[in-house]
């Protein structure tokens, strides 16, 4: 083996067992440069009125955005994590979006004063919960996390 070919596997061995770093896991290795497989993530928010979501993101939670052309906004995000639960035996696979919060009572609070109708906080081992009514139909989980949190990880 070249000295560079045993350069790219130690490089390519550290990054498949440094699992310290998400990005280290998630990563590609070409010619002795590791790049990242997984850059972020994307959500999509299907309503029957859009705009009306696209304006609650902007100006109710403060979320900035690019045009993607067309007046199709694309929000950044806050930091994400991203798990995995099994079903119950008789359940259907499915998916579940939820923003997460430090103080789900204040957050309530600031988005009554908005205008913005929450359910009530359920407890739950994981964490405080609750669901944010969008415009137009739809919720939008929110929690607080009593778990540990991968937001720092990236």
């Amino acid at each position: 083996m070249h000295t560079d070919d045993t350069d790219l596997q130690e490089a390519n061995e550290r990054a498949i067992t440094d699992h310290s770093s998400f990005r280290s896991v998630l990563s590609v290795l070409i010619r002795g440069m590791v790049f990242p497989m997984i850059t972020g993530l994307h959500a999509i928010l299907y309503s029957p009125d859009a705009d009306k979501v696209r304006a609650f993101l902007r100006d109710v939670l403060g979320l900035k955005s690019v045009d993607a052309g067309h007046g199709w906004l694309i929000f950044a995000a806050p930091p994400a994590e991203l798990a995995a639960h099994p079903i119950e035996a008789s359940g259907t696979p499915h998916h579940e979006l939820f923003l997460m919060c430090d103080d789900l009572q204040a957050t309530i609070q600031e988005l009554a004063a908005k205008g913005v109708q929450c359910s009530a906080i359920t407890e739950a081992r994981w964490g405080s919960g609750s669901s944010i009514h969008l415009p137009g139909g739809g919720e939008l989980g929110l929690y607080q996390p009593k778990h540990p949190t991968a937001l720092n990880l990236t």
